[in-house]
């Protein structure tokens, strides 16, 4: 007792040795601006760059390794069997996990982050966790014909016999009515439930046709694909949050178009068209006219040109977003192998055709820049989802930090190669920075 009592006083004598009061620190400054004017103040170098600061982030990357000749996946790599690659540079392996038969195994473990000054934390203990696979069902219901939702909720009771098995977990979140949002679990009955309350509620035709033009377009479609990619923008910065597992998106929907029936919208807007000049009875948007007998320019929406073009940056966004948090997304699209339009719309067949082909296009893009495909224009959903089951089941998850420092060059080229003969390798082959807060502030 009488060693702990002075173990105590010696640190509160301490203590108060390094702490001055206020006003004895006061005084001090009062006695003492003579010598404070006097200290000579330290020369700024002329021309001195700023010093910038970051910490630098661990990059991983999805790789499945198969054999050539029998497709079978090969789960007896080692570290040293990978070379990877960044923008053509080699970098230094930092981190391996193998997951095998959807059960993770640590083969190379990462080094420990960084402390910060002046915090001192016990030693991390790894945890056995055994989820190897992580989906997350993306439900579009804003992009999906209600007429189709008994056939989108049979496409998800698939999910559930076919990819979605006990041990690995998942969420699901909806972009519309539907109103699912259920967090990251291990629960399979709470699947079951959310999948009797998914409804479609996409526009129809017609009413994109007959709906309110703005400045960019039809706005209600303009807004309905703002509220999706925004949540799907979300969805992948939390993704980041999960490291070592390949992260599944599931991306139900019947795909974009920001600038669909352009001739039909035109004509609801300016009024009859005439037929053109080669009698071909086709529409013509040139030929539309208005009640002076001409077409009005500033009637037509000028940033219907630019629609593609915004299309592609927000499905760039997005891909960046899944790349960045090493998550792969599976589009489905449940209208299957798509014909004909409704019978009850009136629409112009070629226009129809357009549609389609841009809305499965964006479906098409949107998985093959993560490294995932598209289950499009096909009504076999039983072997495309035991195809992402076998993708999901058996891979390596790769790490390394960059060493290109150079924070300008924000999308960089990655190559994953092995030292194995007879081997087919596959991998992401790019990645983005996080976007900076002075980036952020400028799209505001």
């Amino acid at each position: 007792m009488r060693n702990t009592a002075k173990f105590l006083l010696a640190g509160a004598f301490a203590l108060a040795m390094v702490q001055v009061p206020a006003a004895e620190q006061q005084g001090n400054a009062a006695q003492q601006p003579a010598q404070r004017q006097q200290q000579p103040q330290p020369a700024q170098p002329q021309g001195q760059l700023p010093v910038f600061r970051g910490v630098a982030d661990l990059v991983t990357t999805d790789v499945i390794v198969r054999d050539s000749k029998t497709d079978q996946f090969m789960a007896d790599l080692k570290p040293t069997d990978f070379d990877i690659m960044e923008d053509g540079v080699k970098q230094e392996l930092a981190s391996m996990v193998l997951i095998h038969g959807g059960r993770a195994y640590n083969t190379l473990a990462p080094p420990p982050a960084p402390v910060q000054e002046g915090i001192i934390l016990p030693v991390a203990r790894p945890t056995n966790d055994a989820a190897g696979r992580v989906f997350l069902l993306f439900v579009d219901d804003l992009h999906m014909d209600f007429q189709q939702t008994p056939r989108i909720r049979e496409i998800f009771r698939k999910m559930l016999k076919n990819l979605i098995h006990d041990g690995d977990m998942w969420g699901m979140v909806s972009t519309g009515t539907s109103s699912i949002s259920i967090d990251l679990t291990y629960d399979r009955a709470l699947l079951d439930d959310a999948i009797n309350r998914i409804s479609g509620g996409g526009l129809k035709p017609s009413e994109i046709i007959k709906g309110q033009e703005g400045a960019d377009g039809p706005v209600e479609l303009r807004y309905r694909a703002h509220v999706a990619f925004t949540t799907a923008n979300q969805l992948m910065t939390n993704l980041e949050k999960l490291h070592n597992r390949r992260k599944a998106v599931i991306w139900v929907s019947s795909g974009y178009d920001f600038n669909p029936f352009e001739k039909s919208r035109l004509k609801e807007q300016l009024g009859p068209c005439d037929s053109g000049s080669d009698g071909s009875g086709n529409s013509d948007s040139s030929n539309c006219v208005g009640a002076n007998g001409r077409v009005d320019p500033n009637l037509v929406p000028q940033g219907s040109q630019f629609a593609d073009a915004e299309l592609v940056r927000d499905m760039a966004e997005v891909t960046r977003g899944a790349n960045r948090a090493n998550a792969t997304l599976y589009t489905i699209d449940p209208r299957g192998l798509v014909a004909g339009g409704d019978i009850g719309e009136n629409v112009d067949p070629v226009e129809w055709e357009t549609y389609v082909s841009r809305t499965v296009d964006s479906l098409r893009t949107i998985a093959d820049l993560t490294g995932g495909f598209a289950v499009v224009n096909q009504n076999d959903f039983d072997k495309a989802l035991k195809r992402i089951d076998a993708e999901t089941s058996d891979y390596y998850v790769l790490g390394f930090y960059s060493s290109n420092p150079d924070p300008l060059r924000r999308t960089r080229r990655i190559e994953v190669v092995t030292k194995r003969d007879g081997v087919k390798v596959w991998s992401r082959t790019s990645y983005s920075l996080r976007p900076t807060p002075s980036d952020n502030t400028a799209k505001k």
